[in-house]
């Protein structure tokens, strides 16, 4: 694994199952029965020139329940950034403050020219409609985790993407690292005009996937192992073509209606968050809520100790976890949701 984490097009098979023991190995601090300070006295910064709230928190927490601290920027309005400053310069000068360094920005390849510019670990959190690798990780953790409780394998497993998959970097991400693991099905279905990048779908079936693509949700769906919904990214619109996908049908709607339908009762349910929950949303309905083939809060609780393992991977500590534990000292509730199903 390189000195950043940009792009899962930088991490092997072995650095992925790496994280993966990694980020196990973590669970008990990042559930809270158990604290280690190994990256006490370490600084992140946290730059976001794109809205966050999830990723941004998540990866602070992260930080901090290894002992560090973070400094938060939001926003490019008053940023020296807006002032005409270049990624170079804003590069070297953060790398002068911080020990690692979490970027999410509007523009793709925006993060990787920022990481050029310093030796300090650089993680890319989102940069446009490119990629999201940290939430990749944590997806392949959940589904992985999912898997075992349910007594399957990804060998084979037929996965169901859906929703903005041009805009939807989460989506591109996860696919290409699936694709690292045995054949397995990808049904991809999107909008027309919104559908996965070809060249995300010819790596893919180079690597001896199948992939399917569809305009519609409508059929039969009893053979899915795992569904993925993604929010339609109306922010990255231009206004024409608001226009166009302004009344999408609910035929792009995941619901309880479809799961009980055209499902199974161990189809798994995924989303990146955050899901659109107005009524006239084409998203992953809320009436799914306590059920328990609904994994997205599972989901988000696995991106503390995923995000753990990257930094400790990245900070050379991840050794070092099990010499440095003590138990937590404060009230932990036993459920953290009050719908959060009992598995």
């Amino acid at each position: 694994m390189s000195s950043h984490l940009l792009s899962v097009d930088s991490l092997s098979r072995d650095h992925v199952d790496h994280l993966l023991r990694v980020a196990a190995r973590m669970e008990p601090i990042a559930q809270r029965r158990q604290v280690t300070r190994v990256l006490e006295g370490a600084v992140l910064g946290n730059l976001f020139f794109e809205a966050s709230t999830r990723t941004r928190v998540s990866f602070n927490a992260a930080f901090c329940r290894l002992g560090g601290s973070v400094c938060d920027t939001t926003g490019f309005t008053f940023s020296s950034m807006a002032k005409g400053e270049s990624l170079y310069d804003t590069s070297r000068v953060m790398s002068g403050y911080c020990d690692a360094i979490v970027m999410r920005h509007p523009d793709q390849g925006s993060v990787a020219e920022f990481a050029a510019a310093t030796h300090v670990p650089v993680i890319n959190g989102g940069d446009g409609p490119g990629e999201h690798p940290s939430q990749a990780l944590l997806d392949l953790y959940t589904i992985d985790k999912e898997f075992t409780r349910l007594g399957k394998r990804l060998a084979g497993a037929h996965v169901l993407l859906t929703g903005d998959l041009k805009y939807g970097r989460t989506v591109h991400s996860l696919i290409k690292l699936l694709s690292l693991y045995a054949p397995m099905r990808f049904t991809l279905v999107s909008p027309p005009g919104l559908e996965m990048p070809s060249q995300v779908i010819d790596r893919v079936v180079s690597r001896g996937h199948r992939v399917e693509q569809r305009d519609s949700l409508a059929g039969d769906f009893g053979d899915l192992d795992v569904i993925y919904a993604t929010r339609i990214q109306k922010e990255r619109f231009t206004a024409e073509m608001n226009e166009s996908f302004g009344g999408l049908s609910r035929d792009f709607t995941v619901d309880r209606a479809f799961l009980d339908g055209r499902c199974n009762d161990s189809t798994i349910v995924m989303h990146p968050l955050p899901r659109d929950s107005r009524a006239d949303a084409n998203d992953l309905d809320t009436d799914l809520n306590g059920d328990p083939r609904l994994a997205i809060f599972r989901q988000t609780d696995n991106g503390i100790p995923v995000r753990m393992a990257i930094f400790a991977t990245l900070l050379k500590v991840d050794t070092l976890i099990e010499h440095d534990l003590r138990p937590v000292r404060w009230f932990v509730p036993p459920s953290l949701g009050v719908d959060d199903p009992a598995l």
